[in-house]
């Protein structure tokens, strides 16, 4: 099985963070939220994965190629990393990992994190990962009929149906789905001036391919900073619950509390500090004379006379301050 990951979106609602690294290579709980993703998929799928295509954007940093392609070899996959070079919509990123686009495929955009348990219907020709919501005129939702999709529906003005649809989408045979991409890109078939996924699964449904629904318990975001930081907290509860632990063996603790379930990273220094419930704090951090929960932290930043909670700080920040909820991005200092 072949995993592509469209990924080339600039993470607007995430700046500042995104400025300096794409926000599939956020690190949540200590590993990037794209890692996180396709180990997930890995597990549900419970299949050898073969190839993992990424589909980054031009202006990505020049490191990105070599972290992406080492999480693809700790999959054991080949890792390929291609660009997409215009923001054409959904079915333009796919088709630019077309090389991949074989056998059966999973399709996953890399903005979500999710917790499931079901089984791949191989009968089916594809399935579609969904969440039940409480507001589905927010989201793309599906319609079903004795088990089987027969409409996608986008934020629908009245109730459709309470599946939202979370971005991840499995198929038999990825060569259907690029044929199809490619017929919408020949005949300049476009939704809102883009290429839409959505497009070529209508053709896909009208050809008799029949798609079935593979719903999720968890569903998380990570679109901006607020719901970045929740789901950094859900995930480090879930991976307490299994039992991981997840506080380096090397942390300095002077005079300092850390309550469960957090994350620290390597060569951390933690002076006069309460860390704790729900933080990730990463790599060669210092925290003096501080509080901080809730709150999602890079490396290499410095944090003192502080009290943080609901907080989401870059790599590389010096922090003096007063202030509670704050979002700093990469190189920042306020002292």
């Amino acid at each position: 099985m072949n995993i592509i990951v469209p990924m080339a979106g600039i993470g607007s609602r995430l700046r500042p963070h995104t400025l300096t690294i794409p926000k599939p290579l956020t690190l949540i709980a200590g590993k990037p939220i794209v890692q996180r993703l396709v180990e997930d998929i890995t597990e549900v799928v419970n299949q050898k994965i073969e190839e993992i295509a990424f589909v980054i954007g031009p202006t990505f940093p020049a490191t990105t190629e070599k972290k992406l392609l080492a999480i693809a070899e700790s999959l054991g996959a080949k890792g390929i990393v291609t660009v997409q070079e215009e923001a054409l919509g959904t079915a333009h990123a796919i088709q630019c990992a077309k090389q991949s686009l074989h056998g059966p495929c999973v399709v996953a955009f890399a903005d979500t994190l999710f917790k499931a348990d079901f089984t791949l219907d191989e009968h089916a020709d594809g399935a579609i990962w969904v969440k039940k919501v409480e507001n589905p005129s927010a989201y793309g939702v599906i319609k079903l009929n004795d088990g089987i999709i027969t409409d996608f529906v986008e934020k629908p003005a009245t109730f459709i149906s309470d599946l939202a649809i979370i971005g991840i989408y499995y198929f038999k045979d990825g060569e259907i789905l690029k044929n199809e991409i490619q017929y919408l890109l020949d005949n300049n078939i476009k939704e809102k001036g883009e290429f839409q996924l959505t497009n070529a699964l209508e053709n896909m449904k009208e050809k008799g391919l029949k798609f079935v629904p593979g719903q999720v318990d968890e569903w998380m975001d990570c679109g901006n900073k607020e719901i970045t930081v929740e789901t950094n907290g859900r995930v480090l509860q879930f991976e307490y619950e299994k039992g991981h632990n997840l506080v380096s063996d090397d942390v300095v603790l002077q005079n300092s509390e850390i309550i469960l379930p957090c994350y620290i990273g390597k060569n951390v220094t933690l002076i006069n500090a309460k860390i704790g419930p729900n933080v990730s704090l990463g790599t060669n951090c210092v925290v003096e004379n501080s509080t901080i929960r809730n709150s999602l932290i890079q490396s290499d930043t410095v944090i003192k006379n502080a009290t943080l909670n609901h907080a989401m700080i870059g790599n590389n920040v010096v922090y003096h301050g007063d202030f509670t909820s704050v979002s700093i991005g990469d190189y920042s200092q306020l002292i």
